[in-house]
């Protein structure tokens, strides 16, 4: 049987499913619009696990449906997570992402650090880890993926003496080869080399854990933020985001790099000489820095800054006038134009701004634009479609007494952990930024039932367990479908699906405990300082 007859008769039964759902006697709890949310969520469910249509398309399915079955009463109101200010941050991200590797500056970044950290065969795969961790904050996980795949292999077959004929290196956001219908073949075991092994898984699983460091480096994260704010009017800026990623990243990147190329996969070999002679030369080959290029750090620098300044609005407002501080930082007074403002430095507005900045600096071209991730903000818009009609129904309160109505009683280390692992392993098989759609307005509405438990406000207890399930949501190594990051690495033919499986396995576990020990720790301890 053809593959698309097998996707029409996966699409069916998606249909099917969605249709038993939504007429079928159902929960004597459930409104009849909380069961045709239930049965939208199953049609999406379906087919972005089994992705028998691409997953943004199965995401403009979403408002349709929900107008058909009338949640909404008009198609503008089912649209509602397209039109999200995250979806907004996320473009100016990579329309950012585009003018730096337009420029090549990701790539200056990377190699350097190889040619400077990598002085030993394990700190040479530490120093791409860290290069794509870093890159990954300020670009999308997969497209920093798809430009450090030739990177590490470049320098992980230079050590082992190969010829470092690799993918090409100046290919831009290059996607596995392989797919359903015709599956790349597996690597041969005895050409494959622990260096590159650990080089590539550690490329893939850097550029996930470094995701989590800022609200840009991916989906989950940005939907957390949105839903919290349209929730519960709780707001995370950048600066907020960053006290909760940055730990995240910076203990859980080494305890990955330890697992892989020190007790998995150590290299074979000691002399990288020639992976750090081959770092130079691409560096060198790559030339100064045009002033074009220049141009795009300092816009991209200049917009962190904003980014971060924007999170500091406590020091400035008893040193600012009132309408000063209100058009800086926004607030409920009027601002220097006489009317209520949300701020000048509020982060999706710095970050759209940079975007005509760039061009203005010709720094980038719409054609460079034409290229950037736009499935990734359909499947944004959808997913937080899904998860806003799941909020206005009875059936984000029926999913949390289900899905975690056994869970009540027990200790907060338990729940969060289990929250951890189980988002993780559901993140294996389905699509991470769909999954964290569904997961936070369920996660927001069980918070409160455990506020006493963590000796805080119900408030801070839905922002800890949505904050938890959206950073587990990027924690998915074992399979290479599991993220875009683990399928490029796949895709590369130089990495067997046993082997991601055996070290994807151990970080998942690994991880979801450093996970529920790091996040615990600073809401217990650092989050309510900022309030």
């Amino acid at each position: 049987m053809s593959g698309r007859r097998v996707d029409a008769l996966i699409v069916a039964g998606a249909v099917a499913a969605a249709g038993i759902v939504a007429l079928g006697p159902g929960a004597p709890s459930l409104s009849p619009a909380g069961r045709y949310v239930l049965a939208t969520g199953a049609f999406a469910a379906i087919l972005w696990v089994t992705e028998a249509l691409p997953l943004p398309v199965t995401a403009l399915c979403i408002p349709a449906l929900l107008t058909v079955f009338g949640v909404y009463p008009t198609l503008g109101g089912a649209l509602v997570g397209f039109a999200d200010p995250v979806l907004a941050l996320l473009l100016a991200g990579f329309v950012l992402a585009a003018a730096l590797s337009k420029h090549d500056v990701d790539r200056r970044i990377a190699y350097r650090l190889v040619a400077r950290i990598g002085t030993s065969p394990r700190r040479l795969v530490l120093a791409v880890m860290v290069a794509t961790a870093g890159l990954s904050m300020l670009i999308s996980n997969t497209a920093t993926t798809a430009m450090m795949v030739p990177v590490a292999l470049g320098v992980a077959r230079t050590t082992v003496g190969k010829p470092a004929a690799v993918p090409n290196e100046d290919a831009r956001g290059a996607q596995p080869d392989g797919d359903a219908g015709n599956p790349r073949p597996e690597p041969d075991p005895e050409t494959q080399t622990n260096v590159e092994t650990a080089a590539l898984l550690g490329t893939a699983y850097a550029a996930s854990i470094g995701g989590v460091g800022t609200l840009i480096g991916s989906p989950p994260n940005a939907i957390v933020v949105s839903q919290l704010s349209t929730r519960l009017g709780y707001e995370i800026g950048f600066a907020e985001w960053l006290i909760v990623g940055l730990p995240v990243v910076v203990v859980s990147l080494p305890i990955a790099w330890y697992l892989l190329a020190v007790r998995l996969y150590p290299p074979e070999v000691a002399d990288v000489t020639g992976a750090r002679e081959h770092a130079r030369d691409r560096v060198a080959s790559l030339g100064p820095l045009d002033p074009a290029g220049r141009r795009v750090v300092a816009v991209a620098a200049a917009t962190a800054g904003l980014w971060l300044l924007g999170g500091a609005d406590f020091l400035f407002e008893p040193l600012l006038p009132g309408r000063w501080y209100t058009t800086l930082f926004g607030g409920a007074g009027e601002s220097v134009f006489g009317l209520g403002h949300q701020g000048v430095l509020y982060y999706v507005l710095v970050g759209l701004l940079a975007i005509p900045v760039l061009f203005l600096a010709d720094a980038i071209e719409w054609d460079d634009v034409e290229s950037i991730d736009w499935g990734t903000l359909v499947l944004l818009g959808g997913g937080l479609s899904l998860a806003d009609a799941l909020a206005r129904t009875d059936a984000v309160a029926w999913l949390a007494d289900t899905v975690l109505g056994p869970l009540v009683g027990v200790p907060v280390v338990v729940l969060v952990f289990s929250i951890v692992i189980a988002t993780i392993i559901a993140g294996e098989l389905a699509s991470n930024t769909a999954m964290a759609a569904v997961l936070a307005p369920i996660l927001i509405d069980v918070g409160p039932r455990y506020a006493d438990a963590l000796g805080t406000t119900g408030e801070l207890a839905s922002v800890l367990l949505v904050v938890t399930g959206g950073v587990a949501a990027s924690f998915g190594f074992a399979l290479p479908v599991a993220t875009p990051p683990n399928a490029i690495v796949f895709g590369s033919g130089r990495v067997s699906r046993a082997r991601m499986l055996r070290a994807g396995s151990v970080l998942d576990v690994v991880l979801a405990v450093v996970v529920t020990g790091v996040l615990l720790a600073l809401f217990l301890l650092v989050w309510p300082l900022l309030g």
